[in-house]
């Protein structure tokens, strides 16, 4: 089974930063580390089916051909990607109740 490389956005990583920080501040650290774990087994699953993902539900609004996303199985949080030739994009990593069309038109910093 061939996977694509998952390249994070800086907003990607940015996201993650605050999720962790998040649970950090709320959790328990074996939340913390669990929510870890499913971010991983999430990129693994997009690295190896890319069409997994949820069909392309913003991207005619965002003008972003392709975007999907996938749930953070235990999670409410959807990572936010489109498949290219080379690799995953991961464009977001958001919670679900956010205005997902607003935080996805932020102008990248990456």
């Amino acid at each position: 089974m061939t996977q694509k490389p998952v390249v994070l956005r800086g907003r990607a990583r940015h996201d993650i930063d605050e999720a962790i920080d998040h649970y950090s501040t709320v959790a328990t650290a074996a939340v913390v580390l669990a929510l870890i774990d499913a971010l991983e087994a999430t990129f693994r699953q997009v690295a190896e089916h890319p069409a997994s993902g949820s069909p392309p539900r913003y991207a005619d609004e965002l003008a972003l051909p392709g975007l999907r996303s996938l749930v953070v199985k235990g999670f409410p949080h959807l990572v936010f990607y489109v498949e290219r030739e080379a690799d995953i994009d991961v464009w977001r990593v958001l919670h679900a109740a956010r205005d997902i069309p607003a935080w996805l038109r932020e102008p990248p910093n990456d």
